[in-house]
């Protein structure tokens, strides 16, 4: 049995526990609860006959007053860094997490997720700089926690890269 941790990274109400909501257990709240802290919860995927147990790290949104703790990045075997497509800003407090990350525990597999598909007509990410981060190399999935869309591929594609395919 193989077990990777896995940390969701991303500004103040992003989406990041309705993302992993929607992925371990298929389900969507409109109520929001902010993270104090951390989240942790597992699930496990099949990835080529073998057994993947994730332990998903939900850590609280990073903005002026609360940033990450670095100690809670020890250990990650990939990042998915959570962006709302509705708040531009949102986009460059991922970039920056996706920096202290390196700093911190070296580069690691990682997909840039923008969220919140369901409400694209309120989209303030500028399709251009997200076609210069997929020219960069970045793997980048819009996806919906609330409708369901992209979540699991997001997921899927993280696991593939941390096992090296």
């Amino acid at each position: 049995m193989i077990k990777k941790k896995v940390c969701m990274l991303g500004a103040f109400a992003v989406g990041k526990t309705s993302l992993v909501q929607q992925y371990v257990h298929s389900i969507f709240s409109d109520k929001y609860h902010t993270t104090v802290g951390v989240k942790i919860e597992k699930t496990k995927v099949i990835m080529d006959d073998t057994r993947v147990d994730l332990i998903i790290w939900d850590l609280h949104g990073e903005d002026d007053f609360q940033h990450v703790r670095l100690s809670y990045l020890r250990g990650s075997s990939g990042c998915i860094y959570v962006v709302d497509g509705t708040r531009r800003t949102t986009l460059l407090t991922a970039l920056n997490l996706k920096t202290i990350v390196e700093k911190t525990i070296g580069k690691c597999p990682f997909i840039l997720v923008i969220n919140k598909l369901d409400l694209k007509d309120q989209w303030e990410i500028d399709p251009l700089a997200l076609e210069e981060l997929h020219e960069q190399g970045v793997h980048v999935i819009q996806t919906s926690a609330k409708t369901g869309i992209g979540v699991e591929q997001t997921f899927q594609l993280l696991v593939k890269k941390i096992m090296g395919e």
